[in-house]
Formats: C-alpha cells, structure tokens, sequence
C-alpha cells in the first residue's frame, strides 16, 4: 500500500483492508508538515486517521520521549481509544508505549509519566493543563510532534475548549514546529473550527480533510399504539414498544436528555421486561466504578440495553450496538447524528435509529431532524471571546511552571483564537485580580497568590498557592452533591445536596436503577437501603438542553406549509388543521401570539420556539412587566415552542410586553435580584482560583463551597461591583444561563412581525403548554394520570368547532 511502512501495510492486508482515502489524506497533511481538521462520519476510522500519521513516523523514525498527545472531552473516552490502540500496536510487535493520564490515575503513575513518558499519552484538556503546571513541562513537551483533539465539536465553543486553546499556544512555545489535529463527525462550519485550531487563528493553515460518506442512516419516529399525547415530553408512553424493539436487537442503547429522565426509563423498562433481560444504565453521577462495569459489560456483550444520557454521546467503540432509541425529542441534528453513530460504528452500514416524541410539537420536531439529516444539515456553534476566569485559571498554572515576563505571556495568549482581541488593559486586570484579589480583598494574604518581582517577572508568593491550584484546577464546576451510599461503606454515585436536602429518614428514590430508602444523612453522605417501596426520582440541576435554531426553524415551517401536513400522522394533522380554523398558524419570521380568557383567568401564549431556557429567562421579565401595568399576573409556564403567562385581568396590547428595552432595565433587575448571578459567581470564583475547592486531604463540602462565594459575592457588590469575577459571572449569566442572544432575536422580531389574535377560548396549538400549568401541584405518583385527564378535558374544549 502507497506510502505505508511494511508492518502497516502487512498489518491491513493480514485483516483484507485498505486505508480510506481521508486516512491516507491525513498522512500526506502530516508529511508536509500541515495542521489538520478531518471531519468524518462515525464509523470512518477517525481514531486511526489521527494516529496513522503518529505510527508512521515512530516506525520510521524510532525514538523515546513523548510524540504524540490525543485530548479526549470524555475520561472513559481517552480509555475507550487506548484499548482500541493498543491492538494494533500489539499485533504489529511495535515497541510504542501508550498510556492515559486523567483524574483517575494514580499519582505514582503521573509522576512516572513525567519521568519517562510514553510516546502516546491520552488526556483530557484539565489534565493538560495541570502538566503544564509543572516546572518540567518545557522538557516534557520539547519532543512533541503532534496533538490530536478528538471529538473537537464537544468543547470548543465553551469553557473547557478556552482552556485548551491557551494550552495548545503553551505547547508550541515549547514545540514550535507541533502540528495540530483535530477530528469530528458533526461540524457544520469547518471553517470556524479551523481558525480556533490554528496557531494565531491563521485559517490557511489547516487542512480540511473530508471523509468519505458512510451509508445513510434508518431513521424512524416510533408512533405510539393509539396516538401522539398532548403533553409531556419523555416518551414514557412507549415503554412496551421500546422494550420489543430491544427483544428484537442485538444491543440497543436508550438515550435520555436528562440524568432523571434516565432513571424513570429504566424503571419502566424493567417492569416491561418480561423475559428479564438485562438492562443497564449509565449517567454522569453513577459511581465511576459503576459505570466502568456497565460499559465493560456493554463492551463483551452482556446486555441487551442500556439506558444512557449524553455520557455515552461521544465516540465509545461497541460494535454490537445494532439500535439507537432516543427518548423524547433530539433537540439538534448534530446531537442526533452522534448519537445514531454510536449504532453500528461501521462506515458501510447503515445505522439504525428510533425517536420517541414525547407529544405533538416533539413529533415535528422529530421530523425536522429526520429532515435535517437527511439534507446534511447540522447545527451551528457560536464561537465567542474566551472568559476571564479560564484566563486567570491558566496564567496562574503557568507560572506554577515558571516565572513569566506580562508582555511576553500577552503575545503567547493572544496566539489563542479566543483570546486574540483581548487588550493590554483586560490583561493587566486578570493579573493583578490573581495578585492581590482585587480592591476589596487585596488586604487578605490568601488572595495574594503572585508577585512582580524586581526583574520583571510574576512569580508565585509561596509553594502553597502552588499546591492549591494543582488540587483545584479544572473548568467542569459541579453542583454541591453528596455521596449516595449502603451502611457497608459501598459507594453508587452522588445526588445533588438541593434534592437530598428534601429527604428525610424513611423517604424513598430510585437511583442507579434501585428502590433506595433514606437510612440517615450525614455530612457529606446520604446512606440509603435497597427497598421494594414505591420511590420518586432525583431531580438534577443545570439547564435544559436547547432546541437548536435550525430545527425551531424547520418546525416553523411544518406550521407554515400545510402541504407538509400528509406526512403526519392523522390526530397531528387534524390538530393542525383545526388550528387553522380556529385561529392562525404562526408563518416564517412571525411571532403568533394568542390571548384568550379560560377557567377565569386571562391567558397569553407566545408561539417563539426559541427553547426552554430562554422562554423561562423571558417569562421572569413579562410578567415583571405585567406586574408594573396592573395585569396581576399569577405566573407563566414554558416549553421548548412557547410561553405561556396567566393574569387577573385581559392582556390587550402584548407589544408592550415585548418591547426590546425590557432587556436593559427588567433583565437587569432581575439577574442583579436573584441567584441566577450569585450561582454564576460560584463557578468563576471556583474556575478563577479565587474559592477552593478541596484542601491537602480534605475536600470541602458543597455547602461549603457555596457559603465561601455568596459571602465573597455580598462583599463584591457592596465594594467592588465593578470586579473582574462579577464581570465575568454577569458574562455568564447573560450568555449562558439565559440565552440572552435568542432572547433579543425575539424582541426584535416581536416589535417587526408580532400577529396577535384574540380568541374567545384556548387554542389547539396551546394545550401543549397550557397543561403544564398545575404540574408541580400533583401529588407524587399521581402525575401522569392527573395531567392527562387536564390534558384531555382541555383539548376537548380546543379542539371544538362550535
């Protein structure tokens, strides 16, 4: 084979393959010395394009030191590819040392690996970033030759990918001739993802390598046995379905947007699951052990299925997945194009996936993906300005390193796309917040973590600040949880501390797919029992997953366009029609808003699809407003397609409600009084240095945590409301947390093309949103039913002609 060395050559042709053409492409971008960016669909042998160009060169050219650097987003990803390397290289007889260095491994281990490194080295962007922390890092890295960057999608608009891209200008201050590589089967603007892999954003110089097209995938939404709910968006309704669609599959996996939406499924799958199949499931706060079982099982072939959340999104390799189910709609193309991949994981085979809308807007929404798939279009990332507190994470880690000159360390951090306009001015603030803490603490020794010496250059005051940051660096900043565990001592993930906060001795929950009873809770510990009891669910912070722009706008086009309507299923397509009659559908660009009175009160529905978090940021300020204009508003319920907002009295003019300055004055009021700021602040103070959260042998409680920053925060605002950490939480808060960009896209279009049509009673298109309203008065266990006698005897009355 054309420019491979025997033992790989010998190595394809002993199994009948060839290389693909985009891993040969890889090579030859190698060879000249270029950076690269493969976009490939899974299944395309990404994993070996990345590291051909690495095998090649140690065979031709053998040699100790490190080589090559592959960064995971996911620690049991980087495992995951260390199994699957070493293989090859084992089969092949090359002497080439492979080894993982996360979180998880032992610290005899990591010193070892700066000793002696292995000529491959799988990490993730934290444990990077800790490497370069150390004195040694310039020696270490001087022999790197390469960095690949896996699955580059799942991080590098956010935090963890601002991290990183400072690391990468690290490394190639010390490896100036690094070449950068990244890999992903879901980009939709490689261009963009091109400029923040390159050094100083300088786009031609990476490659776009294109993989070849693998088969299309087998795609269908599973309709329910009688028809599509009204509301409720879990698909729970189909657990029998699900459950013969696993009978009739080698191995299925079952994904879930939420880590409680996981534990439900699996209870109803269970009692579903006649012939006592085994069933599994994995999610973020299971036990680390946990998930290595089931993943293991998974891996040799021991379940029929396992119930996942988006720990299992990305990349991990189990060949006898033949099914994908999705739980409740997609939310984006690109989420569910990675998800369908991990069925089969073979380019020539078609990958097959099930949806399980929830209710009818999760029904077109289902489709749109369908239909964006299959007109190849993803969902696009935003890529914005790295933040100031990853900023003073990553400067502190250097000069845990080493002495540094400010202008010098200014050029090497603008060389990272996010940072490439950051202004001297910024610069100097984020040195001398880590410095001294800013105005209002700069009298507390604690904060004062560097120093400009007589030289010129910033060093750290004392070993012990270096220590702390080694214990505390990382971007993923947790809610408080406590440790779920049995009277044995025997450990099976973390609840978060706001939900356990609520139980007490005798209570009940299901977790990792067990009945648990509350035994005792002690301080950073909630020992349970396994029971037989009737139990509820967990609840867990953190947003919800965002409807994707271009399927809110496929969605709005299904409404737009009745002569989509035949590929519906009959009771969608009447709610449509029926819609039509009774009021309007909302057209493109155009904001529907209904008012209409029911059950004596006064109803507003705004039809913006702009997705869950920004719908509630926006209820928050409508009825703020309403407030102010004598509505007596009694409050508002949202989902992903609309907000609904219900007052004491009629709602006549909703363009007074949505005018664009509600942005400037209710928004700011409103963050500023609630905790979605000093929540905010908790993360930055953590990521920035300025709160630990873990001392030499003693990690800090969640409550801990929390009471440092809210007590910081309160002295902020009283005597520095103008610090660089409540900057970068009011950053946070505003981007992040609330969608503000969708919000504003929504005025405006609201103040341009608002349609609004008073009815005498609720809408078709209504009851979706309406029913949710009395949701959290349900008693336990009785939710379900209570909802849908609401949702029915509402939709009577919507659906009426009369």
């Amino acid at each position: 084979m054309r420019d491979l060395p025997a033992p790989l050559s010998d190595w394809f042709a002993a199994r009948g393959w060839t290389p693909r053409r985009h891993q040969l492409d890889m090579l030859e971008q190698a060879r000249a010395g270029r950076h690269a960016l493969l976009v490939a669909a899974t299944g395309a042998g990404k994993t070996l394009s990345g590291f051909l160009p690495t095998l090649v060169d140690l065979i031709e050219t053998p040699r100790d030191g490190l080589h090559t650097l592959y960064i995971s987003p996911l620690k049991a990803l980087a495992v995951d590819v260390q199994r699957n390397l070493l293989t090859p290289i084992a089969e092949m007889g090359l002497p080439i040392r492979v080894e993982t260095r996360t979180g998880d491994t032992p610290s005899d281990r990591k010193a070892r690996q700066r000793a002696k490194p292995p000529h491959i080295l799988l990490t993730t962007p934290e444990s990077l970033s800790l490497l370069l922390s150390y004195p040694d890092s310039d020696k270490l890295f001087a022999s790197l030759s390469t960095i690949v960057i896996d699955e580059v999608h799942a991080f590098a608009t956010d935090k963890r990918g601002d991290l990183l891209s400072l690391c990468l200008t690290r490394l190639q201050k010390f490896a100036p001739d690094l070449r950068r590589v990244a890999l992903s089967a879901t980009v939709a603007d490689p261009d963009g993802y091109r400029a923040w892999l390159a050094p100083d954003g300088d786009i031609d110089a990476v490659a776009a390598v294109q993989g070849e097209p693998g088969a299309e995938p087998d795609i269908r939404i599973l309709l329910p046995q009688e028809r599509i709910p009204w509301s409720g968006h879990s698909g729970r309704y189909a657990a029998e379905q699900v459950m013969r669609e696993i009978r009739a599959h080698r191995t299925t996996i079952v994904f879930c947007n939420t880590r409680s939406l996981a534990e439900l499924i699996f209870q109803d799958l269970w009692k579903a699951n006649d012939d006592q199949l085994p069933i599994g499931v994995h999610h973020g706060s299971l036990d680390r052990e946990a998930r290595r079982k089931v993943e293991q099982a998974m891996a040799n072939g021991r379940l029929r299925a396992l119930v996942a959340t988006a720990s299992l999104d990305l990349g991990v390799d189990w060949g006898d997945v033949d099914c994908v189910i999705q739980m409740g709609a997609p939310k984006g193309s690109s989420r569910l194009l990675q998800r369908i991949g991990r069925a089969n994981h073979r380019l020539d085979e078609s990958s097959k996936a099930l949806l399980v809308p929830g209710n009818r807007f999760e029904f077109l929404e289902a489709q749109a993906a369908l239909d964006a798939v299959d007109a190849g279009e993803l969902d696009r990332d935003i890529f914005r300005p790295g933040t100031l507190d990853v900023l003073a994470q990553h400067l502190m880690g250097c000069a845990c390193a080493e002495p540094f000159d400010a202008a010098e360390m200014l050029d090497e951090v603008r060389g990272a796309l996010p940072y490439s306009a950051l202004d001297s001015d910024t610069f100097d603030r984020v040195l001398h917040y880590i410095a001294e803490g800013g105005y209002a603490l700069k009298a507390y020794d604690k904060f004062k973590r560097l120093r400009l010496g007589t030289d010129g250059f910033w060093t750290v005051t004392k070993p012990g600040f270096i220590a702390q940051h080694r214990l505390n660096a990382g971007i993923i900043v947790d809610a408080p949880t406590l440790d779920v565990r049995f009277k044995n001592g025997r450990r099976l993930g973390t609840v978060e501390e706001y939900f356990a906060s609520t139980l007490s001795p005798g209570d009940t929950f299901f977790f990792s797919g067990l009945s648990l009873e509350v035994e005792k809770i002690e301080l950073t510990d909630l020992v349970v029992r396994a029971t037989s009891k009737p139990a509820r669910i967990p609840k867990y912070g953190g947003t919800r997953m965002a409807l994707s722009t271009n399927l809110a706008d496929r969605v709005r086009g299904f409404l737009a366009d009745a002569g989509e309507w035949h590929r519906f299923p009959d009771d969608v397509r009447e709610w449509l029609e029926i819609q039509a009659r009774r009021s309007v559908l909302p057209r493109a660009g155009e904001l529907l808003v209904e008012t209409f009175p029911h059950d004596g009160r006064h109803y507003m529905v705004a039809y913006s699809f702009e997705g869950w978090n920004a719908h509630q940021s926006l209820g928050m300020l409508v009825t703020r407003r309403m407030e102010a204009l004598g509505l007596n508003p009694i409050g508002f319920v949202s989902n992903d397609y609309a907000l609904a907002c219900y007052a004491l009295e009629p709602i006549t003019d909703p363009h007074a409600l949505f005018s664009p300055d509600i942005l400037e004055h209710e928004f700011v009021d409103w963050v500023q009084g609630s905790a979605l700021l000093k929540r905010a602040f908790r993360e930055v103070a953590v990521i920035g240095g300025l709160v630990e959260r873990q001392h030499p042998g003693k990690r800090k409680t969640g409550k801990q945590v929390t009471f440092s920053t809210d007590l910081i925060y309160d002295v902020l605002r009283k005597y520095e409301p103008g610090h660089l950490l409540l900057q970068a939480a009011w950053e946070d808060a505003r981007a992040r947390m609330t969608d503000v960009g969708r919000l504003a896209t929504l005025l405006e279009t609201a103040q341009a093309r608002m349609r609004h049509v008073t009815l005498e009673r609720v809408s078709p298109l209504a009851v979706p949103v309406l029913v949710l309203i009395g949701r959290e008065r349900v008693t336990q266990g009785s939710a379900d039913d209570a909802l849908l006698v609401e949702a029915e005897a509402l939709a009577a009355q919507a659906m009426a002609l009369d």
